[in-house]
C-alpha cells in the first residue's frame, strides 16, 4: 500500500511539473509572441525543447536545495509532500485562471512549508535555506529590472545614429530566437528541478534512496520532460498579461527582456538558488519599459502582478496546511 501511494505522489507531483509548464510557458514565450518573432505554437515549441534539454547543461543543485534546506527531513512523508503538491497545484491554477503571472515555484515552496508546518509546527522550517529564497524573491526581479534597462540602454545608444529601422528591426528579432532559447534553457534549469527536489526528498523519507543521493536519472528526465508537454499546451491568459499589458515590446527590447532573465537565471541555477522565473522575466520587462519613460509601464498592472506575488505562499501554504488536516484525518 505505502509503494501504491509513493509512486501515486511521484505522479501528483509530475502533474504539478506539467501545470509548472503550461502556467510558466508564458514566461518562456511572451516577449517572442508580443513582438511578432514566433508564432503561438512556434514560440511554445521552441521553448519546450529547450526546457527539456536544460539538464545537460545544468546541475541539479537547486533540486538539492528543495530535498534538504526547506523543512527538515524528519517531517516529511507521503501525506505532507502530497498535500504541499495539492496546495501548489490549486493556488496555480486560481492565478492561471484569473491571468496573473504568479510563481508556480514560490507556490511549492509554500505548499510543503505550509503542509510541514501543519504537521510539525513552525520549527520544522529551515530558517537559512527558507530566508536565502525568501531574499531571492526580492533580488530576482529587481537583478531583472537592473540588467533589462542595461541592456536596452546599451542597444539604444549603440543603435540611436542607425537610420534603417526595419533592417535593424530584422536583426533583433533573429536575435530574439537565441534570446527566447537561453530563457527557456534557464527556466528549465531552475523550474524543472524543483520537482525533481520533492520527488527526491519523497523518496528520502520513505528510504528508496539515501540521505545524501544525488537525483536518480529517471527523475531528471520524468521531470524535464512533464515541464516540456506543460509548455506545450501553452498559457495564453499569461502570455497576454506579459507581453502586452505591461508595457509595449519591440524586437529589441524582447530580446533585451530575455537576456536579462536568462543571465539572472544561469546564475542563481549554477549556485542552487530557487528563484521564480516569473518574477524575474517580469522584472526585465519592466526595465525594458522604464527606458522610455516611466509611464510606459503600466504600473497599475505590475501592482496586480506584485500582490499576486506577495500572496502566493501563504495562499498555498494555507490550501496545503488545510489539505494536510483532511489527509492526516485518513
Amino acid at each position: 500500500m505505502d509503494s501504491v501511494a509513493l509512486w501515486f505522489v511521484v505522479l501528483v507531483a509530475l502533474g504539478f511539473d506539467f501545470v509548472n509548464g503550461f502556467h510558466d510557458a508564458a514566461n518562456s514565450i511572451a516577449t517572442v509572441v508580443a513582438t511578432g518573432v514566433l508564432s503561438p505554437r512556434l514560440a511554445v515549441a521552441w521553448a519546450a525543447f529547450f526546457n527539456f534539454v536544460a539538464f545537460l547543461v545544468f546541475g541539479t543543485a537547486v533540486a538539492s536545495t528543495i530535498a534538504n534546506d526547506v523543512v527538515v527531513q524528519d517531517v516529511l512523508s507521503i501525506g505532507v509532500i502530497f498535500a504541499g503538491l495539492v496546495g501548489a497545484i490549486i493556488w496555480s491554477l486560481i492565478t492561471f485562471w484569473l491571468g496573473l503571472p504568479t510563481s508556480s515555484s514560490h507556490a511549492l515552496i509554500g505548499g510543503i512549508a505550509g503542509a510541514a508546518v501543519a504537521k510539525g509546527g513552525f520549527g520544522v522550517l529551515i530558517s537559512s535555506g527558507v530566508g536565502k529564497i525568501g531574499v531571492f524573491i526580492v533580488l530576482a526581479p529587481l537583478l531583472g529590472l537592473l540588467l533589462g534597462f542595461t541592456l536596452m540602454v546599451t542597444v539604444m545608444w549603440g543603435s540611436h545614429r542607425y537610420t534603417r529601422v526595419e533592417r535593424l528591426n530584422r536583426v533583433f528579432r533573429r536575435g530574439q530566437l537565441v534570446s527566447a532559447a537561453a530563457y527557456s534553457l534557464g527556466h528549465g534549469a531552475n523550474d524543472a528541478q524543483k520537482t525533481m527536489g520533492v520527488i527526491l526528498a519523497l523518496l528520502i523519507a520513505e528510504h528508496e534512496v539515501g540521505p545524501n543521493s544525488s537525483v536518480p536519472l529517471w527523475v531528471v528526465l520524468a521531470a524535464h520532460t512533464a515541464i516540456a508537454l506543460g509548455t506545450l499546451t501553452g498559457g495564453w491568459r499569461i502570455v497576454k498579461t506579459m507581453g502586452s499589458k505591461l508595457t509595449r515590446l519591440q524586437p529589441a527590447g524582447g530580446m533585451a527582456a530575455e537576456t536579462a532573465a536568462s543571465l539572472t537565471l544561469f546564475f542563481v541555477s549554477a549556485r542552487g538558488i530557487p528563484v521564480s522565473t516569473t518574477h524575474t522575466i517580469t522584472g526585465a520587462i519592466v526595465g525594458i519599459g522604464s527606458t522610455n519613460r516611466i509611464s510606459a509601464v503600466r504600473w497599475d498592472v505590475a501592482g496586480r502582478v506584485v500582490w499576486a506575488w506577495i500572496l502566493t505562499i501563504p495562499g498555498a501554504a494555507a490550501v496545503a496546511a488545510l489539505t494536510y488536516g483532511i489527509v492526516s484525518a485518513f
